[in-house]
């Protein structure tokens, strides 16, 4: 399994990288409106780039995401494992009724242990 997840990601990295190289070219990017007509916060950046960028920042919730419900999961898992070991660790209490039918007995007898 390892060796198939190696080669997903050697695959989607060469997919990657081929990409950023075809698309090298500068692209403008505006990105925040400034003062007066037609004033933009511009930045001019390779397709590529511009591509992960925002590729990462759509991948960055859902990972986030995914990583507070494992969290919340992990807690889950280790609240009821200690649960479990805390009911397992309860020792059972004897029951009184031995006592009581022994008890029973010596005093039906008279004090010197022959029955009347």
């Amino acid at each position: 399994m390892q060796m198939i997840r190696t080669v997903v990601w050697i695959v989607v990295t060469a997919i990657l990288v081929a990409f950023i190289a075809m698309n090298w070219t500068n692209a403008p990017v505006n990105l925040w409106p400034l003062e007066g007509e037609g004033n933009y916060l511009h930045f001019e950046w390779p397709v590529g780039v511009i591509a992960l960028v925002f590729f990462f920042l759509g991948l960055l919730p859902m990972w986030m995401l995914h990583r507070t419900r494992i969290w919340q999961l992990n807690r889950r898992i280790n609240g009821l494992e200690n649960s479990v070991r805390a009911a397992a660790a309860v020792t059972p209490v004897p029951s009184e009724q031995p006592a009581v039918a022994s008890a029973e007995a010596e005093s039906s007898t008279p004090d010197n242990g022959k029955p009347d």
